[in-house]
């Protein structure tokens, strides 16, 4: 039991660091992107995720909200949490995992960034110039170190 609850709390640090890492778009943004990343994944524009996935994260939310759980906490109180700690957690790394991916795709592929996006760096209304750089086009690629 307490291997489950570790192994949740690492994964919620994990997706964690990776979500406010810099560079990184911000939870805000990664909120807002996703109604665009399950349209674009049903209408078949993005192919970075699945229907399936989708699913499964739907799933997850109506897991956790619900009051009906597989190991209820009314009876077994620490048990019953554990359950939750493990879905919570997957549904973390699951939501930063498809948000990063789609907010790459969308910048990348597209061109340019949704223009509603809070604008972290490296990720907003389209590449930012970079003075430094070597890079094509002068920008700077998000996740990589300029020098």
């Amino acid at each position: 039991m307490a291997v489950n609850r570790l192994g949740a709390l690492r994964s919620i640090a994990t997706a964690l660091r990776t979500a406010l890492r810099p560079g990184s778009p911000g939870l805000g943004e990664r909120f807002v992107s996703f109604p665009r990343l399950v349209s674009a994944t049903l209408r078949g524009d993005y192919h970075g995720s699945t229907r399936g996935r989708l699913f499964m994260m739907a799933a997850a939310v109506l897991y956790i909200v619900s009051p009906i759980d597989l190991v209820p906490e009314a009876f077994l109180s620490v048990l019953g949490l554990a359950d939750d700690a493990v879905v919570v957690s997957w549904l973390a790394a699951a939501f930063v995992n498809e948000t990063e991916s789609y907010l790459r795709w969308e910048r990348t592929v597209r061109g340019t960034a949704h223009p509603t996006g809070s604008g972290g760096a490296g990720y907003g209304a389209g590449p930012a110039p970079d003075a430094g750089s070597t890079s094509p086009g002068g920008t700077t690629v998000p996740g990589h170190v300029v020098r």
